[in-house]
């Protein structure tokens, strides 16, 4: 019977697939909405809001410390999550990590501001940034191996894609909401409506995850047996080679979307950088952000047809160059070359990895410590992107944009060795092996009908 599942899952999936992807990427989608609009209110008012007696630089600085703080929390996120995915089930996971972040969102978006109570202001939203870190971390674990874990093997890179694509419909839906609110309202609300918004996308997310079913693969893996008492502990003392090859891929991904576009959004909104509008700005993520929704799904499938090592060694070799001609474009203050360089740095750079990264991860580890290991890999990989933001903030100070240029170079040259060092699990043995599995399965229905 096992064997049987087995063969329909590597033919067709599970008869909810597409749901289960499309599901997972909508509540992607909202907790992207929310984590990622931090960092643009960070970018563009946080400084002012909560830290008003620093000067502009240490204000910056302080604003990215502060979103640093919430990447740092989630591998604590990832960990929890990881132990309970691969112990309790993938679908408990995405609900309560997605309620989580809702809560703390929209308390983000009612925080009284540093003229109203001093100093508290800055640690209330150090204390609620930590908690959007912590489910942030349990989110995405769960979500890819819950799309991963029902799709059919020889299209895991697609369907994974389509979760991974909720990503850019966050960075998307955020930076209208930011870029709306800047020219209709005053300082006042422009950067609390965004958050208080969120609470109409939680309660729409919520609904569609309850009503997802389970992963078939955990559900087997717990009828036979084969759950692990302590999964974390496991995936360390087993595969931590592959956990240190999964940190280095994700870290050239989100560390170098930290520079590129998180970095640049308060580099260009610096009066000493280049003068280019907000809205400029605004508007060419938001374009980068719309064509990333597709890119992100391409690229997963294209990593279906030739490999998940091919596409990811493409999208670090494009991040090795694209370091000083990224800052030597936005420099020209020309909005098309403006809106051609977040094109590159996104859909490019950043899309091209996201997309493979699903199924790639999914595969390095064993379903027993599947959630724990991708998630732990993902996850602490957060740590260095959360603060590179500040990095290359005080490597500007030095250098100038340079510093910040050579930073995003170095991300994409620790992400092509990475990739070398580690296997492919989709080559043309995996894909021929696929197909007679595939062909097995199909046989007893031809005889049937003959």
């Amino acid at each position: 019977m096992a064997e049987s599942r087995a063969s329909q899952q590597a033919a067709h999936g599970s008869p909810e697939r597409l749901r289960v992807a499309i599901g997972c990427g909508v509540g992607a989608t909202i907790e992207t909405y929310d984590f990622i609009g931090f960092g643009t209110a960070a970018a563009l008012y946080f400084g002012d809001v909560f830290f008003p007696d620093s000067d502009p630089l240490s204000a910056t600085l302080l604003s990215f410390a502060t979103l640093g703080i919430g990447f740092a929390a989630r591998p604590l996120g990832g960990i929890v999550a990881g132990h309970l995915g691969d112990r309790v089930g993938r679908k408990p996971v995405l609900v309560g990590s997605l309620l989580l972040m809702g809560i703390a969102t929209v308390l983000i978006g009612c925080l009284p501001t540093y003229q109203m109570v001093g100093v508290w202001a800055p640690i209330l939203l150090v204390a609620v940034r930590v908690i959007q870190g912590l489910a942030f971390g349990a989110e995405w674990g769960g979500a890819i191996l819950m799309t991963f874990e029902h799709a059919p093997w020889r299209r895991r890179g697609l369907y994974t894609g389509i979760t991974q694509a909720g990503f850019p419909v966050g960075l998307l839906l955020a930076n209208l909401a930011f870029l709306l609110s800047r020219h209709t309202l005053d300082d006042t609300w422009a950067w609390r409506v965004p958050f208080l918004l969120s609470a109409l996308l939680i309660a729409v997310g919520i609904f569609i995850r309850l009503k997802i079913d389970e992963s078939p693969q955990f559900e087997d893996a717990k009828e036979s047996g084969e759950l692990v008492k302590n999964p974390l502990l496991t995936v360390i003392r087993e595969d931590w080679r592959n956990l240190l090859r999964a940190f280095c891929l994700r870290t050239t991904e989100t560390a170098g979307y930290a520079v590129s576009v998180t970095f640049v959004l308060s580099y260009l909104d610096d009066g000493d950088a280049p003068d280019v509008s907000s809205t400029t700005t605004l508007t060419a993520l938001v374009t980068a952000a719309a064509l990333g929704i597709a890119a992100t799904t391409l690229w997963g499938r294209l990593s279906d047809r030739v490999g998940r090592r091919p596409v990811y060694l493409f999208g670090c070799a494009v991040s090795v160059v694209w370091g000083i001609p990224l800052f030597l474009f936005v420099n020209t203050e020309t909005a098309g070359l403006v809106t051609v360089a977040f094109l590159i740095s996104y859909a490019v750079c950043q899309n091209c990895l996201a997309g493979v990264q699903g199924a790639w991860f999914c595969e390095l580890f064993a379903t027993k410590t599947r959630t724990a290991g991708t998630s732990l890999a993902y996850q602490l990989s957060a740590v260095v992107s959360g603060f590179t933001p500040m990095i290359a903030t005080a490597l500007y100070s030095g250098t100038g944009w340079m510093g910040p240029a050579v930073l995003f170079t170095c991300y994409g040259l620790l992400g092509f060795v990475a990739t070398l060092v580690t296997r492919e699990t989709w080559g043309e043995s995996e894909r021929r092996e696929t197909d007679r599995v595939v062909t097995a399965s199909a046989e007893p229905a031809l005889k049937a009908a003959h």
